[in-house]
Parts: C-alpha cells; sequence; structure tokens
C-alpha cells in the first residue's frame, strides 16, 4: 500500500504534478487533483485510474481562496497535499517585465500556494496523528530560482524565494501541530514550462525523476529538498556575489520571454 493514500494536488494537469499524480496512482490511492485546464486535467485523471488509483478532479485557479478553501475542506481527510500550481514567465533579456505579468506571477505562485497550504493546515490539524506523531504531510514546489536573485527572471525569483522562505519558517510551528511541511526547491525539470526557456538549462531532469526525489524527501520528513545538489551549491554561491557583479555576469543572457496571457 502506498504511504500517502489521500493525495491532494494542485497544477495536477501537467509538469511535476502530473509526474507525482502517476508516481502516487495505485489501487490503494484516492487522488483529489485540480487544474486550470479541463482537457489536461482529465488526461492525467485517465491516466491515473489507469493505474487503478481513485481520481476527483477539480477544475479551479488556486488564485481563488474562497473556492480553494472550499474544496480542500470538502474532501475530507488527507495524507499529502502537494501546493505545486504555478506560472512562469520572463523579461526576455536584461529588461523590466510587464506590470500585469509581475502581479500574475505573484499571485498564483505565492497567494495561490498559501491558499492551498493555510486550508490543508486547518484539515490536518484536526485530524488524528499516526503511531509517529504526524498528522499529514505539504509539499510545496518552490525552486532553486528562489535561492538567487538573477536578473531577466526577477517576479519568479522573488516568487519562489518567499515559497521557500515562509515553508522553512513555519515549518517548526506546523511540526508542532503534526504537520510535516516540505520546500521543494527543484532545478530545471524536462515541462513544458521550460520548453520556453532560451538558455542553457544545466542539469535537465526529467519530471518522472523529480517526482521520485521529491517523495522521497516528503517521506523522510525533510524540511527543505534542492535538487541537483550542485546547482543549489552554485545557486547559493552566485546569491554571495556582490548584486552589479552578478548582473554583470548574467548581462546579455537571453532569458524566458514575456507571457503576454498572464
Amino acid at each position: 500500500m502506498t504511504r500517502f493514500p489521500r493525495v491532494l494536488i494542485t497544477g495536477g494537469s501537467s509538469g511535476i504534478g502530473r509526474a507525482l499524480a502517476l508516481a502516487l496512482a495505485t489501487p490503494a490511492a484516492t487522488l483529489h487533483l485540480s487544474g486550470r485546464n479541463a482537457t489536461r486535467l482529465e488526461a492525467t485523471a485517465q491516466a491515473c485510474r489507469a493505474r487503478g488509483a481513485d481520481v476527483r478532479t477539480a477544475v479551479l485557479d488556486v488564485r481563488d481562496a474562497g473556492a480553494m478553501a472550499a474544496w480542500i475542506e470538502s474532501v475530507g481527510p488527507l495524507d499529502l497535499v502537494v501546493a505545486n500550481a504555478d506560472v512562469s514567465a520572463g523579461a526576455g533579456g536584461n529588461l523590466i517585465e510587464p506590470p500585469a505579468q509581475i502581479r500574475a506571477i505573484l499571485a498564483t505562485n505565492v497567494d495561490g500556494m498559501l491558499n492551498t497550504v493555510l486550508p490543508a493546515i486547518a484539515v490536518m490539524a484536526a485530524q488524528p496523528r499516526g503511531a509517529d506523531g504526524i498528522a499529514g504531510r505539504i509539499a510545496v514546489i518552490a525552486s532553486i530560482a528562489g535561492l538567487v536573485a538573477v536578473p531577466g527572471s526577477a517576479a519568479y525569483c522573488a516568487a519562489k524565494a518567499a515559497v521557500d522562505a515562509w515553508t522553512v519558517a513555519t515549518a517548526p510551528a506546523a511540526r508542532a501541530q503534526g504537520i510535516v511541511l516540505t520546500s521543494v526547491c527543484p532545478g530545471y525539470i524536462r515541462t513544458a514550462m521550460t520548453a520556453e526557456n532560451r538558455f542553457p538549462m544545466p542539469g535537465l531532469m526529467d519530471a518522472d525523476r523529480a517526482a521520485r526525489i521529491i517523495l522521497r524527501a516528503v517521506a523522510a520528513g525533510r524540511v527543505r529538498v534542492a535538487f541537483p545538489w550542485w546547482m543549489a551549491a552554485a545557486a547559493r554561491l552566485a546569491a554571495l556575489l556582490p548584486p552589479r557583479l552578478l548582473a554583470a555576469l548574467t548581462a546579455g543572457r537571453q532569458g524566458k520571454p514575456p507571457d503576454p496571457t498572464l
């Protein structure tokens, strides 16, 4: 039997969310999956059902705090919640991103995370604890991009830095309530999101491999997992550089283009 029989994942229609759903899909599992694209979400659900899982879907926008709280409170007891939904875009170089895009990235990646995690904490805090003292686990998908402020990706870096810092700082208080919080900081994962990147992506990893790393870290009770480790170390070192030097080293970098749909 899977260690996480009752799971809720936002952004479950593609990328890391889909890979996690497939990794957790067994006849013993009940998966609650949300996403904004009904077609892609149903495709993921069908793939998980083919593996024997009971799958319930909800077409939701994580920015809608009321709808998110109502959904999470309605699904019943949960062993694992993954706050995965996010969006990504850049300035296409050393430019200022469009104001609407900046606000959309912060609203989805930060507010959307809180709209998932805060109701999940409330639900899990009311659940009985297991023999290990744990009532539930929550994984928050941050990024190695949150460990260093890279020009051209300001909003995304800022959002992921906030997500990681909040999760790590909140983890001790959550643990006192029997809830394990894990900040997940992956590097480049082969998904539709990274397909738009216009620069080399060292350490590019398949989503199914990333899912295995994430689930091992969550099961082990890690407060933060950053991978590949060498890329996380490089980001930490780069963050120690004077801002002008970091900007000079990244000058001319062709980053991800703006997204006019945000």
